[in-house]
């Protein structure tokens, strides 16, 4: 697959001061993009911003308002949006039992599940306008199978699948692609204490650059509706969903 030169293009990136969201801005800086990260790590955000020649505003995406502020600053300064990278994510550290927290459960949805919800909001008018692009949001491989672990993380990242499959069917024939970017597990600050747990059942852990990778195959693809699975050993493509059976008429 051809890479495409971002020569000339806008490209948001929220969740972008660590991990996958930083990786996946260095990667779009090397291909000419201007960028706008955005983060709730000023600091590190900040920082990167200035190694890259973009820049920074601070955002948390569980905010409406925060988020089309970081999009009201990327037309103020560029005059379009090409490319939204809706990666900011966090894990829920609490099951549905004794071990229920409604701040954890609430600060994962509104991260993992309003930050793309909001996102989309927020970038939509921009790209309806100038006639097109792209939206990459981070779900996970626990938004296509469901792991027994971290029920409202398996939850809000399938709710992120299945709002990216619908609105790649509302937005693709007005030249808006929509796909989602669904790592196993990556060498991220997110594997927090789960870390220890991988290592001694000896489960494979992806590089960041690997995750990057697939991310960079979805941005050179031409599909909407996708979402694109990242697991150790094979080559990242689109998942196949199997079609749910239909009405039977009479």
């Amino acid at each position: 697959m051809a890479r495409k030169s971002m020569q000339g293009q806008v490209a948001l990136v929220t969740g972008a001061s660590n991990g996958i969201g930083a990786g996946a801005a260095r990667a779009l800086a090397g291909r000419g993009a201007a960028l706008v990260l955005a983060d709730v790590d000023e600091d590190a955000g900040a920082a990167l911003a200035d190694e890259l020649g973009g820049s920074f505003v601070r955002c948390d995406v569980r905010e409406l308002g925060q988020l089309e502020a970081v999009v009201a600053h990327a037309i103020d300064r560029h005059g379009r949006i090409d490319l939204a990278h809706l990666n900011a994510g966090v894990t829920t550290g609490c099951g549905l039992g004794d071990d229920f927290d409604e701040a954890s459960y609430r600060r994962a949805m509104g991260v993992n599940l309003d930050g793309v919800v909001f996102g989309v909001h927020a970038v939509l008018p921009a790209m309806l306008a100038q006639g097109g692009g792209s939206i990459v949001a981070t779900a996970s491989m626990a938004g296509i199978v469901a792991p027994a672990f971290d029920p409202v993380y398996v939850a809000n990242k399938h709710a992120v699948v299945g709002l990216v499959r619908s609105l790649g069917a509302i937005y693709g024939p007005q030249g808006i692609r929509v796909n989602a970017l669904c790592p196993s597990f990556a060498d991220t600050a997110i594997l927090g204490e789960i870390r220890p747990v991988l290592a001694e059942q000896r489960f494979p852990i992806l590089e960041v650059s690997e995750v990057v990778d697939a991310f960079l195959g979805i941005v050179d693809a031409d599909g909407t509706g996708e979402c694109w699975f990242v697991v150790p050993g094979r080559p990242s493509e689109p998942f196949q969903f199997r079609n749910a059976p239909g009405p039977r008429h009479a």
